[in-house]
């Protein structure tokens, strides 16, 4: 493993050291680990967000009405179980 020194303000750095003092991390650097896993996922949903974002302005206006949309995607959500009928 790479090693990496940063620096911090005492106020972080104090945060930090609490942090895996909570017994969740084994250390300073587990924690900062985490953190950087964390925005490596946000900024994965966020590129595929966009992605979709692209998509829907790229597929231009639906001949559906609002309430025609709105019952589709609450079948759609039925459908994949993420609510209840």
């Amino acid at each position: 493993m790479a090693t990496m020194n940063i620096s911090l303000p005492e106020q972080m750095k104090t945060w930090a050291e609490a942090q895996a003092e909570t017994g969740r991390y084994s250390n300073t650097s587990d924690y900062v680990r985490d953190l950087i896993r964390r925005d490596q996922e946000r900024s994965e949903k966020i590129a595929a967000m966009q992605i979709k974002i692209t998509e829907g302005l790229a597929s231009g206006i639906s001949p559906l009405s609002v309430d025609e949309i709105l019952e589709k995607a609450r079948a759609k959500a039925l459908e994949l179980g993420l609510t209840k009928s």
